[in-house]
């Protein structure tokens, strides 16, 4: 695959245009950051790790039939994807208390929420990626109150097939972060990476932390336990 004119490059991934008007090339950075970039670290083969991970989720997701902007991976870290428009919004799922979550109410972590709760941030690096209502999603713009349906619902089902998919292998999702699109179709569609990067995953039995958590909170063993997630989802897909 060719790639092009760099469009792109967050913390985690660089995006390239291709040939194709309708299709993108991304590709996985080995770099580590937390707290909004304030803390940096990375580990050689992340990137390639981490494109993995998400193939096998992204495979995943489409037996459950749901619409992503996934096509195929290619070598290393580097995956072909559809163009999509970002919506800015970030959606986060939880279903267990953690993290900002834990710190704003005050809660320690660990406990399950009665239900899975939505929850949306803008989309702004400057900005920290604040916290924002609904209102103020359809006041500024962003989206309206049908499109922040449709989000939920799918952010819900995702969560129901990724829960499932992790328990399977001996892991609890804690919470995870992803983004949505619309493509050529102007179809609405997953559009992020799914990968220990943007979710926070905890063994079932011991509730040890296998996500960059470990990396935020100076555990120790992160690529190990990147490393243990991959070899356990391989051998849950290929059971």
């Amino acid at each position: 695959m060719l790639k092009k004119e760099l469009l792109y490059e967050g913390k985690a991934k660089k995006i390239f245009k291709t040939e194709n008007d309708l299709e993108l090339l991304m590709e996985y950075k080995d770099s580590l950051t937390a707290f909004n970039a304030l803390k940096k670290g990375e580990f050689a083969g992340k990137g390639a790790l981490n494109c993995k991970i998400s193939t096998l989720i992204f495979e995943t997701l489409s037996k459950n039939q749901v619409k992503h902007h996934w096509l195929k991976t290619l070598e290393g870290n580097q995956m072909l994807v559809q163009k999509t428009t970002i919506i800015p919004l970030e959606v986060v799922v939880r279903n267990v208390i953690a993290g900002s979550l834990a710190k704003k109410l005050g809660r320690k972590e660990g406990e399950t929420l009665v239900q899975p709760l939505v929850e949306f941030y803008y989309k702004d690096d400057a900005l920290a990626d604040p916290f924002v209502s609904d209102d103020q999603i359809v006041a500024m713009g962003w989206a309206d109150l049908a499109t922040l349906e449709h989000l939920k619902k799918e952010a819900g089902k995702i969560n129901q097939v990724l829960k499932s998919m992790f328990e399977k292998i001996g892991l609890k999702l804690v919470d995870f972060k992803t983004e949505f699109g619309r493509n050529a179709k102007q179809e609405i569609i997953l559009a992020d990476e799914i990968s220990p990067d943007c979710m926070r995953l905890w063994d079932l039995e011991t509730n040890k932390k296998m996500d960059k958590d470990r990396f935020r909170q100076d555990l120790g063993e992160v690529e190990e336990s990147y490393q243990e997630v991959y070899q356990r989802l391989q051998k849950g897909t290929q059971i």
